[in-house]
């Protein structure tokens, strides 16, 4: 493109014959290679092989030496692996791709499905919370699911413990999907495989990660923005201040999603963190009705019924506009910068003369690739 941008119709071309689904694999699975990313790679060469041919070029120029892209063989064996856990590939911009992450700039390219994929395109809303969860929470959290999913909503959690365990379980004859941090075919935790089996066949499992992927810490932050993602709005029932439900509710707010919270006694340290985002505007919850007149009782009843079963995209942030190249030298700015000792954001903001909008999304991504830490109070540093 003349001007340099990437339009939503370069974003939604998905791969069409099984080739080029190999290509879209080893270019997500190529190291360096974020969503992000690779959505500007696809953009800037047309096509997957494109892309693979360029990336050790891309490295070189950033100063990477010996760059090698993901054998083929890797990615085959991956397909392999997926065949036999019966998992499906969804491909970003295919028709059985979820319409509500297609104008994230940072959607998976690639999402593995197991289980009745169709859920993925109705309505969701997304419930997440503590996994140490009090009898009161796990209480609410099954009405709110079982009467939200009653209404046409599919329920979309991550299958930890606590919460989410209960929110899948009471919407499992209406509709859920789980999103796993790791592989689609590797449960987490393994006290939910009874779970993880019953969703699989009534409901969805999805994840964006290889096949066969034990989680670890750095994989939930990105789960988390794909149960935002998905969502119409996300609903905390318990968190701590600080919490894997915060970074969901915040991720929700960064993509345009609502925020909801129900709350809690403020001696009780599981509601801190609901109790803060209620303060800081996120809409309070009582019950199911209080979330219908949010997100429209009508809209999943109509949807759930209509003969074409995609939705129309949920408003998101527009996909950045800037080459790869600028990108990948920003990001060496912002590492240059920081160290083991924290910096204020703000004091980033005024070094690089930027804008704080300008550098949130460049933050988010260093962070979800694991090249940065956010700390307390503002404060940023890089990993020991």
């Amino acid at each position: 493109m003349a001007d340099g941008q990437i339009s939503a119709v370069a974003l939604s071309a998905g791969p069409q014959t099984e080739a080029e689904r190999l290509d879209w694999l080893r270019l997500i699975r190529s190291r360096r290679v974020g969503a992000v990313t690779f959505h500007r790679l696809i953009a800037e060469h047309g096509t997957a092989a494109a892309a693979l041919a360029a990336l050790p070029g891309i490295a070189r120029a950033s100063g990477v030496e010996g760059y090698s892209i993901c054998p083929v063989e890797v990615a085959r064996h991956e397909m392999l692996q997926a065949k036999a856990a019966r998992a499906r590939m969804l491909c970003h911009g295919t028709q059985e791709y979820p319409a509500a992450l297609m104008d994230l700039p940072d959607a998976p390219p690639v999402l593995w499905a197991i289980g009745d994929v169709a859920l993925l395109n109705r309505p969701m809303v997304a419930m997440v919370g503590a996994r140490n969860s009090s009898s009161l929470g796990v209480r609410m959290a099954r009405r709110l699911a079982e009467g939200v999913a009653q209404a046409g909503f599919v329920i979309v959690s991550g299958l930890a413990r606590g919460i989410d365990a209960e929110a899948h379980q009471a919407a499992l004859t209406f509709g859920t999907v789980a999103v796993l941090a790791g592989g689609v075919d590797v449960i987490y935790p393994a006290e939910n495989a009874g779970l993880a089996a019953e969703i699989a066949a009534q409901g969805c499992l999805v994840s964006e990660q290889p096949m066969g992927l034990e989680p670890q810490a750095r994989h939930f932050p990105l789960r988390n923005r794909i149960v935002s993602g998905l969502s119409r709005a996300v609903i905390v029932v318990e968190a701590a201040a600080r919490s894997g439900s915060l970074i969901t509710a915040r991720t929700a707010l960064d993509q345009g999603r609502d925020v909801m919270a129900v709350p809690g006694h403020p001696f009780d340290a599981r509601a801190a963190g609901c109790n803060m985002l209620l303060r800081d505007g996120a809409t309070l919850v009582r019950g199911a009705q209080d979330v219908l007149e949010v997100v429209g009782a009508g809209v999943a009843a109509k949807a759930s019924t209509h003969a074409e079963p995609r939705l129309p995209p949920l408003p998101g942030p527009v996909p950045q506009t800037r080459p790869l190249k600028d990108m990948t030298v920003l990001h060496s700015m912002i590492l240059s910068r920081l160290g083991p000792s924290p910096l204020a954001e703000d004091q980033l903001v005024r070094d690089l003369a930027l804008t704080s909008a300008q550098l949130a999304p460049e933050l988010l991504m260093l962070e979800l690739d694991g090249r940065i830490l956010r700390q307390p109070g503002g404060l940023l540093s890089r990993p020991d």
